[in-house]
Parts: C-alpha cells; sequence; structure tokens
C-alpha cells in the first residue's frame, strides 16, 4: 500500500539532521571541551488531534479563572504555591530567574565513579554530546579514559536554566549524557510479602535456572516492535484505502583553533596541572615527571 496522508515512516535521525539543544564546555579539572548536545531519544508514536465527531473540528481548551470565570492570558499566568493550611504562594517568572543556581554554560565533572555503582533506576534523559572540532582530541582523551577505567563522570549541568545531576559514559564512540534522579525522587519499595520467610527446594531452583538458560540470548533490541503503533498504522491506511476519510475543515483565527603540536602540550601541562591539584586535595605527594 502507498504512503499517503500523514503517515511517513521515519528512519533513524543523525545528529546532522538534528537540532543542538544546548551548547557549553564539558570541564574537568583545567581541561574544557567545547561540546553541542543532542536529544538521544525521540518518541515514534502516532499523533492524534482532538476532533469533534461530528463534524472533525479541532478542540480548544481556554485557560479560565476559576474565581471570576474570565478567561486569562497566558502572560498573567503565574505559578502557585499551596501549603499544608491552604495559604497560597505566588511565584512569577521573576522570582524564578533571580533563584541563585547555576545557569553558566558548563558540564562540571565532580568525580569519576564505577560505572556498576550507578543504579540503573536512576538514569532518566539521554543526550548525545558532539564536540567541536578544535576539540576531537581532548574528547576522545575524556572518552578513552572513562573506557579503560571502567568508570563514569558524575557531573551538574544547567539544562533549560535548571542545575541537573548526569553522568557522563560511553556509547560506541560517543560520550553520552545522561541525566539521573535525585537521590529523593526514587521510592524505596515497602512490600510486606516479600518480608516472609519463602523456602526453596533445590529442584525448584535447578527447573528455574534450567529455564533461563534455555531463553538465554544476547540483547538485540531491533528485534523488538511496538505492535500497538504497527496495529494504528494499519488502522490509518485501511480507512484511507476504504475511502473513509473528511477533508480538515479550517480552523477559525482566534573558540579559536590551535596547531596540532601546540595542542598537544597545552593538553599535557593542563592533565598534569589537574592531577596535582587533586593529590594536594587529597594530601598526597605528587608524582615525579
Amino acid at each position: 500500500m502507498g504512503e499517503r496522508g500523514w503517515w511517513r515512516p521515519i528512519g533513524r535521525r543523525t545528529l546532522t539532521s538534528m537540532r543542538a539543544i544546548w551548547k557549553g564546555a564539558v570541564s574537568f579539572g583545567l581541561v574544557n571541551v567545547p561540546v553541542r548536545v543532542y536529544a538521544a531519544t525521540g518518541t515514534k508514536d502516532v499523533s492524534f488531534h482532538q476532533v469533534h465527531a461530528a463534524d472533525g473540528g479541532r478542540i480548544r481548551y481556554q485557560r479560565t479563572c476559576s474565581v471570576d470565570g474570565e478567561p486569562v492570558a497566558y502572560g498573567e499566568i503565574a505559578k502557585g504555591y499551596e501549603t499544608d493550611d491552604g495559604d497560597l504562594v505566588v511565584l512569577s517568572d521573576a522570582d524564578l530567574a533571580a533563584l541563585p543556581l547555576t545557569t553558566g554554560r558548563e558540564i562540571e565533572v565532580v568525580e569519576f565513579v564505577p560505572e556498576a555503582q550507578v543504579d540503573p533506576l536512576l538514569y532518566d534523559k539521554a543526550y548525545y554530546l558532539e564536540p567541536d572540532r578544535t576539540a576531537a582530541k581532548p574528547y576522545a582523551l575524556l572518552r578513552e579514559a572513562l573506557v579503560q577505567t571502567e568508570r563514569v563522570a558524575v557531573v551538574k549541568v544547567a539544562l533549560r536554566q535548571r542545575e541537573t545531576l548526569a553522568v557522563l559514559r560511553v556509547r560506541g564512540q560517543v560520550i553520552c549524557l545522561q541525566t539521573v534522579l535525585w537521590p529523593d525522587e526514587v521510592r524505596e519499595p515497602d512490600f510486606e510479602v516479600l518480608s516472609a520467610a519463602v523456602t526453596l527446594k533445590p529442584a525448584e531452583l535447578a527447573m528455574a535456572a534450567s529455564l533461563v538458560e534455555s531463553l538465554a540470548a544476547d540483547f538485540d533490541p531491533t528485534q523488538y516492535t511496538d505492535g500497538y503503533r504497527e496495529a494504528v498504522r494499519v488502522l490509518v491506511e485501511e480507512k484511507i484505502a476504504s475511502g473513509d476519510v473528511r477533508r480538515a475543515p479550517a480552523m477559525t483565527e482566534g573558540a579559536g583553533g590551535t596547531d596540532d603540536d601546540g595542542e598537544v602540550v597545552d593538553l599535557l601541562a593542563a592533565l598534569r596541572r589537574s592531577v596535582e591539584r587533586a593529590q594536594a586535595r587529597r594530601g598526597e605527594a605528587p608524582e615525579s615527571a
């Protein structure tokens, strides 16, 4: 069946077809790596509009005040925090903009930790870091250092004017910025049934292990597809083919580079000074050159 209407299969998007959402630099020690940040994932869900079933008109929502029932312009809307006593604290955009939080264009490395120590439950959104052309070498240096030490970099970064905790980890040739949840955002399970003693027989454990082994495989996410999305696609194309469509009604208005040798010398010097600073903070004697 030919491709018609709004349904167009979308292939993998490359970085050249995506727009950077943030530009700044990774800072570790005295080394700065200028980078651009791209969203690593994107939803492929079918996009629907809410419409009036009778005539296909788009459904609109109007912001109204619950006190006087009058429409409210977007510029007149503020954020309100209600206390336990029922009092309301109103915060304007100016109030929030004045908060003393980091908003610089820097991804600050705080420490390097073993990757196995980061609970996957903490992982949130993923981004790709693309280095500037002049920063290819320090970028590769950071990437290979993470791979060889089997560690990730814990960083702080201000995305969309809000400080976020994240880690830098390696995926292939790319360094990924993976935001993580703050510790108090993760719920601890409290299932009473799990506290009860359970007796497992050796034969039961052996059979369960045998079942696991019989289904063991290397993980390949490309073999899985979204069955619901495919079913919706088929449904839409069947309606198009049968002529069960209508014309949508019109809506009413309502940094400079350096030569390669100089770059190597500067990078090594910055790394050496960074190591010396880290050793001094820990009370360690500096290594001899």
